[in-house]
């Protein structure tokens, strides 16, 4: 858990989230005046909430749209870094155009939420995340990957060898377009294997570390391995 993230109230269940989605579908079905209805409930609920939750919105694609902290502010081309510390011998910080520059990958694989939403084939492209370790070389004693995000509360871990896996990528690229800021642009984390959570939105540092930390969704009782298909008690989910 990020020691600088803001006060957090009582956690939001999975029956109370679903329930939200569903109100957000309801409210697109039926017209703009059941809309404005249900988005005046979910403001009420929102009102009561500090974790951000609430500030789901139904967007393109399949896609939901979720902040934990509420509005976060936009990162341009120019002002956008990603750092590579911890236990590694030669850290960096890289702006957007290093990326752009480095060999870049194409994933096209199952989005999968713990929630429940899916979004089949979507295609991811960035940088292998083992090529950034193997650039910063991690040292002895590291076993697990720390990530932070610039809006200032969520954090995400990985051990060392699911970071290493080929079908985790730093992206930059989301459904064949630069990702944008509400899907975590300009860079997020992606992790092809595992619930959604995993892939961290607005991702800005990446830190070895002696052994896994906690992400934000861990901390709430979320599942540290969170494969799709085996964990979090929804061994009925797809996993390809």
């Amino acid at each position: 858990m990020n020691d600088n993230a803001p006060p957090r109230g009582t956690p939001v269940g999975r029956r109370v989230l679903l329930g939200m989605l569903g109100l957000g579908a309801a409210g697109v079905a039926a017209g703009p005046v059941l809309s404005q209805a249900v988005n005046s409930v979910l403001s009420g609920i929102a009102a009561k909430d500090p974790t951000g939750l609430t500030a789901l919105l139904p967007d393109s694609g399949g896609f939901e749209y979720y902040s934990v902290t509420g509005p976060v502010s936009a990162k341009s081309a120019a002002d956008y870094r990603l750092t590579v510390d911890g236990l590694v011998d030669r850290p960096a910080s890289y702006t957007l155009a290093d990326l752009q520059a480095m060999p870049q990958v194409r994933i096209v694989h199952d989005v999968q939420c713990v929630t429940g939403w899916r979004v089949p084939k979507t295609p991811f492209e960035g940088v292998r995340l083992a090529d950034l370790l193997e650039a910063a070389g991690v040292r002895q004693g590291g076993s697990a990957v720390h990530f932070t995000c610039f809006d200032g509360s969520y954090t995400e871990s990985l051990t060392l060898d699911q970071a290493r896996r080929d079908d985790v990528l730093v992206a930059l690229k989301m459904q064949d377009k630069p990702v944008t800021h509400d899907h975590g642009g300009p860079v997020r984390l992606y992790v092809a294997p595992m619930y959604f959570y995993k892939s961290a939105k607005w991702l800005s540092g990446i830190s070895v570390t002696p052994a896994v930390e906690s992400g934000y969704w861990e901390n709430y009782g979320y599942d540290v391995d969170a494969w799709v298909g085996k964990s979090n008690g929804r061994d009925d989910a797809p996993t390809s």
